[in-house]
């Protein structure tokens, strides 16, 4: 979606990378914080129940594409491990580390893939979040299955976390595209 606003106002290759550099730091610290804050308030196990980074990394795919989108989902819990280990309690812990940067990757791919889809149809950022959502939640639940041997993590452990994150994914399947929708209309300057 940034990609076809930038094309639209004829930036230069460097300032796209560059708007698209800040777009991602933000997106990155959002993924980063929003964990924290929901930690504090709903205590260890709301980042379970709430999935708070997934929310950033989803509106990040939407407005940046695969490809920015494939980067923010690895950084977003990679710089959130390295910050939140530096004061002593890793989020996420180190055993979920690798799953959740590839389950995050997922999420923003694919909601990125729709990224032009939503930039000509703002409706698009429902669908595109809902398959997202579904894919990285599926790829998740396979990859633990395929790498049990070496994990603490099993698939009756993912699935538990999967219908615990439910009423977040529900309520990010509503909020993230209503977001996406608002900034595409102040973006292009329309009310669609």
């Amino acid at each position: 979606m940034i990609e076809n606003v930038l094309k639209r106002k004829n930036v230069t290759l460097k300032a796209k990378i560059t708007v698209k550099m800040l777009i991602s730091a933000l997106i990155i610290a959002l993924a980063v914080a929003f964990p924290q804050l929901i930690h504090l308030v709903a205590g260890a196990s709301g980042g379970v129940k709430w999935l708070p980074m997934y929310l950033p990394v989803l509106l990040g795919g939407c407005l940046l594409g695969p490809w920015w989108g494939l980067g923010v989902g690895i950084a977003s819990p990679l710089v959130s491990f390295a910050v939140t280990s530096a004061f002593g309690n890793a989020m996420p812990a180190a055993a979920r580390l690798p799953f959740m940067m590839a389950e995050l990757a997922v999420f923003a791919t694919v909601a990125g893939v729709f990224s032009d889809k939503i930039m000509k149809n703002a409706w698009i950022a429902f669908p595109a979040v809902l398959i997202a959502q579904v894919s990285g939640r599926a790829f998740f639940l396979i990859t633990v299955a395929l790498f049990q041997r070496i994990t603490s993590l099993s698939p009756a452990v993912v699935w538990s976390q999967i219908q615990t994150g439910f009423a977040a994914i529900i309520a990010q399947a509503l909020i993230v595209p209503f977001i996406v929708m608002g900034l595409r209309a102040l973006l292009i300057g329309d009310k669609e």
